[in-house]
């Protein structure tokens, strides 16, 4: 029973507004993905890499990482995110039955996240990293006017890694890409919720930021400077 970590790093960064994937962008003096390829080397659960790059960035990602490729394997990724898992779970060992995927935008993974997902796949057809929201939530009317507040109560921000079996996962990528949904969707829970597949929330305890604009970058190093051991 093998374990494919599949880490999305084919982005473009647009709203980054560096002129070159985000996922290679530097971060406390390493690229952005390494940070999250090394919590994964370092999961005693996971058995194979797969590393979804942008077309065209396939070399500039193994020259960039060097030994921290941890013998992952480099694939092009498609026009969404949802197209980029497909082919990442295309490039999955089958002696694989358990797929995670996580997003190289957040950098701030740890082996014991990973091994919690992994954890409560037991009775489920998947599991996902998420936080409660705190926040009061509004709903966008006309003109930037307040429509209506959502309760908060029971909502939670979902966030990666995300793990699945690999059956439930496929099945529910075949159903989207036949119902022609595939690419509108923002995670893969949702592609397993829509066919009726039950997915775990599972509580994320320390900051799991997700890296989108430049200072969002200054604070994931900020955080992972507060850990002498995550940057040396």
């Amino acid at each position: 029973m093998g374990v494919a970590a599949i880490l999305l790093a084919a982005g473009a960064g647009v709203r980054m507004g560096a002129g070159m994937p985000k996922a290679l962008l530097p971060l406390a003096g390493r690229p952005l993905l390494a940070w999250s390829l090394r919590a994964l080397a370092e999961s005693e659960d996971v058995t194979d890499l797969i590393i979804v790059v942008p077309e065209g960035y396939a070399r500039d990602t193994e020259a960039g990482l060097g030994a921290a490729m941890a013998g992952g394997v480099v694939v092009t990724g498609g026009a969404s995110r949802a197209e980029s898992v497909e082919r990442g779970l295309g490039a999955a060992p089958e002696g694989c039955d358990r797929v995670l995927v996580h997003d190289a935008a957040r950098p701030l993974l740890t082996p014991d996240l990973v091994a919690a997902v992994l954890g409560a796949l037991d009775g489920a057809d998947g599991a996902i990293a998420a936080a409660p929201v705190s926040d009061t939530l509004k709903r966008q009317g006309d003109d930037l006017e307040i429509a209506d507040t959502v309760a908060r109560e029971g909502m939670w921000a979902a966030q990666t890694p995300q793990a699945f079996w690999r059956s439930a996962l496929a099945e529910a990528i075949e159903r989207a890409v036949g119902e022609g949904r595939l690419d509108a969707a923002t995670d893969c829970a949702s592609l397993v919720e829509a066919v009726g597949g039950t997915v775990r929330l599972v509580h994320s305890p320390s900051p799991n930021p997700k890296v989108t604009i430049p200072t969002d970058l200054e604070y994931a190093e900020w955080l992972l400077g507060r850990s002498d051991e995550r940057v040396r």
